[in-house]
């Protein structure tokens, strides 16, 4: 079992309301980080059910059918995702209304995915607060809800309301709340879970770091794992003073940079072990390590288990 979380945590449940035409990918950016944090930490972090006002099945925009676990007024929790996406003015109800002003009494906090902040305004859960929606109703959402101070933003976080985008926010929403219950490193090693290496290369501060220059720096870290360089050198690199560097990674991920190219590079490891049969020796090699007792050392330190012993668990 790694130690990269806060163990004082409670687990959070989190609860989706799903409304005909929501969107699969939306959905599939929700629960995923969350499935990713429990099996990276080895402990359930995250519990989660899918919900609907009447308890019934729903059909999203692509026509996948998901049976709901329970109706809305049956459940509670940490957080409440409200995610009606298209076709949401079918479902600005009364009905909708009183259900979410109700949800509020059992509920950490409601967040409103999508188009879900629409629902929420007209609920009247986003009076006098800043909130955000899909970016094609932003104008129409500031010009029927003037109580609400609209913001053009990926995602917005005002006391206990959250409200987002669309999908690729709500992946890059789900790793900042990650990062904020259970620890920065625990949120690096999801996102990093989900890049492609394509990805890596083409925009690597959309999942691993709020601020472009900590997210230029990991980039170098990333190219050069098996080399290492010394952080003045990837300083040096993103054309920016080491102290810099050094304050600005502290700010946006919790650690020195040299704490969180090693996190780097034993992520890189317990990837090769977990989905190769190459040798310790190897992955010490390919993850910039002299010997297999250097890699030992230091994965043992942050996972709590040895290289051979996470591999023999899986078998």
């Amino acid at each position: 079992m790694q130690r990269w979380t806060n163990h004082v945590a409670a687990v959070q449940q989190v609860d989706v309301l799903l409304f005909d035409d929501f969107s699969a990918h939306c959905l599939a950016n929700t629960v995923e980080p969350m499935r990713a944090a429990n099996t990276l930490a080895g402990q359930a972090l995250y519990r989660w059910r899918f919900v609907s006002l009447d308890g019934g099945t729903v059909v999203s925009s692509s026509g996948m059918e998901v049976t709901a676990h329970a109706r809305l007024a049956d459940c509670g929790g940490d957080l409440l995702a409200i995610m009606p996406s298209y076709h949401f003015l079918r479902h600005d109800t009364v009905e909708t209304h009183r259900a979410l002003r109700a949800a509020t009494t059992r509920y950490g906090g409601l967040a409103g995915f999508d188009t879900g902040p629409w629902l929420m305004a007209s609920a009247g859960l986003l009076d006098q607060r800043q909130a955000t929606i899909h970016w094609d109703e932003i104008a129409r959402l500031e010009e029927r809800f003037p109580e609400v101070e609209v913001l053009r933003a990926r995602y917005v976080r005002d006391d206990d309301r959250i409200t987002c985008t669309g999908a690729l926010a709500a992946f890059d929403l789900m790793l900042e709340l990650i990062g904020d219950t259970h620890g920065q490193a625990l949120r690096l090693e999801v996102a990093t879970l989900f890049m492609s290496a394509e990805s890596a290369g083409a925009a690597p501060e959309a999942m691993l770091a709020r601020h472009r220059v900590v997210a230029r720096a990991i980039g170098v870290m990333q190219a050069n794992l098996e080399t290492p360089l010394t952080i003045p050198e990837i300083a040096g690199r993103i054309g920016r003073p080491r102290k810099d560097l050094e304050t600005r990674m502290k700010a946006d991920l919790g650690a020195t940079p040299a704490t969180v190219y090693r996190r780097l590079r034993l992520i890189q490891a317990r990837k090769l072990l977990l989905e190769s049969d190459i040798s310790v020796s190897e992955v010490a090699m390919r993850t910039g390590y002299d010997n297999p007792s250097a890699l030992t050392r230091a994965f043992k330190s942050e996972f709590a288990t040895t290289p051979r012993a996470l591999r023999g668990s899986q078998r």
